[in-house]
């Protein structure tokens, strides 16, 4: 079993991570859970350059392969924020139930295609030789006009998916996975692997 360092320390997103890559041969370990203890500076202007970072700055710690996640949600309305900022938007201690109402009164004017918004995840994976894969995966939905869902993390309560009915909150977490940014993105990484043979 071939075995992956996955560079975060976000609980909910080891989760989406361990779920969509379940039926694959590969351990999957967290930087808590390899005893890592790291601030990384994601300096890039992009989810790729933030997701090479973090891959890298691990993969140069440790020697091992080092899968990265950089994601977060585009709001057309609000100049696509909080974008790469995602997971810094307003103060990383602020609980998402204050983030969440604070981007739906931002959209208070804005009606109907207005509130066009999207998930975004980049992937990244960093390999001792100095390889690097990068993989993207984008989910478009709106703002809803108020949270709705108790389902993944987040921002999942306020995006809402018009071509499923109801906010990436409310949906069945493996059905989520299916079809969300993450989903998509490790699903393009998994081939890139598997063309590899790294996986």
């Amino acid at each position: 079993m071939k075995k992956i360092i996955v560079a975060t320390g976000n609980e909910g997103k080891m989760r989406e991570i361990r779920m969509i890559m379940k039926d694959l041969d590969v351990e999957l370990v967290s930087l808590k859970e390899a005893g890592l203890e790291v601030d990384i500076e994601e300096t890039g202007t992009t989810f790729e350059e933030n997701a090479v970072i973090k891959a890298k700055t691990i993969m140069e710690m440790t020697g091992a392969v080092v899968m990265a996640d950089d994601s977060g949600l585009e709001v057309d309305y609000i100049n696509k924020e909080p974008g790469v900022y995602s997971a810094r938007y307003m103060g990383k201690d602020t609980p998402y139930s204050i983030k969440n109402q604070n981007i739906i009164d931002r959209l208070a004017a804005a009606k109907g295609e207005e509130r066009s918004a999207r998930f975004v995840c980049a992937i990244a994976v960093a390999f001792p030789d100095g390889r690097i894969l990068t993989s993207r995966g984008t989910i478009e939905g709106v703002i809803a006009y108020e949270p709705k869902g108790t389902n993944g993390f987040g921002f999942d309560p306020i995006v809402y998916v018009p071509e499923y009915g109801m906010t990436t909150g409310e949906m069945d977490p493996d059905f989520k996975n299916s079809i969300s940014h993450r989903g998509r993105a490790i699903a393009g990484m998994t081939e890139q692997l598997k063309a590899l043979k790294t996986l």
